[in-house]
């Protein structure tokens, strides 16, 4: 595996993996590396591994996104994974949920310098905007675990549409842990799915299918 502090924006292999969005997502990486730290967003232990833990396995969620739609990436923080995809994807509509005011600042900031038209920034919960949309894709990375999430994502999407959460080695464990609830929502079609990127840079998604109804007065699961 390469050593992840080997990667960065002039990487031969990132600029070809990211191609026409490279030069965006180096300067959304420069923003993060100088604003991002001094603004709390991520530490400044994470600067030297923002491409290959950050960025690039954010970018690997990208071969799993639909030819057209709407994509809702909930608890976007810092913006990972929702402005690098909208980045990869500018065809896409891309919403960027996030509770905290001083995080939607920041995304609003982000979406502007970049020139990102077709993302909105939304200050909220995920589980108080049931209904606004009828999404094609819900994302997530590092929100809650399944049983927690699956409450409140679900909700969001069409029948028929995808939850992809960025999860790490316990992901097998965490679906197993969440088969009942991801039944009872509506959920189905579950599986852990490796996302390629360049070698030591990818992740591990669990792709859940809405199937079916939701419950008409779903569990609202408790955040901790």
């Amino acid at each position: 595996m390469v050593d992840e502090l080997e990667r960065s924006a002039d990487d031969p292999e990132v600029m070809e993996f990211l191609g026409g969005a490279h030069a965006t997502i180096a300067r959304f990486a420069s923003m993060l590396a100088d604003e991002g730290v001094t603004r709390g967003l991520i530490g400044p232990r994470e600067v030297p591994r923002l491409w290959s833990r950050h960025l690039l396995n954010s970018a690997a969620v990208a071969s799993f996104l639909p030819p057209s739609g709407t994509v809702v990436d909930i608890g976007s923080g810092a913006g990972l994974p929702g402005v690098v995809l909208a980045a990869l994807r500018p065809d896409l509509d891309v919403v960027l949920v996030e509770p905290m005011e001083r995080r939607t600042v920041w995304l609003r900031h982000v979406v502007e310098s970049l020139g990102l038209p077709r993302v909105e920034v939304v200050r909220g919960r995920a589980e108080d905007l049931v209904g606004r949309w009828g999404a094609d894709v819900v994302t997530a990375r590092a929100v809650a675990p399944l049983d927690r999430l699956v409450p409140w994502t679900l909700p969001l999407l069409r029948t028929g549409g995808v939850l992809l959460a960025m999860k790490g080695d316990r992901a097998v464990e965490e679906v197993a842990a969440a088969q009942a609830v991801i039944a009872s929502h509506g959920g189905g079609d579950v599986q852990v799915i490796s996302a390629p990127s360049i070698p030591g840079c990818g992740t591990t998604v669990v792709r859940v299918r809405r199937v079916g109804p939701i419950p008409s007065a779903p569990r609202r699961a408790k955040r901790r």
